[in-house]
């Protein structure tokens, strides 16, 4: 028992900093979203990210409806995915780990886009009169314009 607690202890030591930078994502997103910010891209922008849906997503898993998690973001279990991958990017041959990446980029783009171009989705909008940069700009006065 002893032995595999002291080697728990030195993959944590190891992965200090990936750690870190992980539980500060998370406790940033989590800070957000209590001040009312669900998506800072689509706060500020109007336009959704690839990544919108994916907290009501998870949401939905905590709560084991899978079919209101696919139906929120259908990527939605891929962020396990990329946490191992990141942690395990050491082990992984360089070039398998950057096709891996690539893929995962892709594979959120394309669903980006064909949620982007479905009108009937109600999670991707695009709505940049609602962003903060439009409301923002809309209210500077403009020299020559009454």
């Amino acid at each position: 028992m002893k032995n595999i607690i002291c080697r728990f202890y030195r993959a944590f030591q190891d992965r200090k900093s990936d750690v870190a930078a992980i539980v500060t994502i998370i406790v940033f997103y989590l800070f957000l979203e209590g001040i009312g910010i669900t998506c800072p891209i689509l706060f500020v922008t109007g336009i959704s990210c690839a990544g919108c849906g994916m907290s009501r997503a998870w949401l939905s898993v905590l709560r084991l409806d899978f079919s209101s998690a696919f139906s929120f973001h259908p990527l939605f279990w891929m962020p396990i995915l990329v946490i191992v991958l990141f942690l395990l990017r050491k082990r992984i041959p360089t070039k398998l780990y950057h096709m891996a990446v690539i893929a995962i980029i892709l594979l959120f783009l394309l669903v980006y886009l064909f949620r982007m171009m479905n009108p009937n989705d109600v999670i991707v909008v695009f709505r940049p009169k609602e962003g903060i940069i439009f409301r923002v700009l809309e209210s500077l006065p403009i020299r020559g314009c009454p």
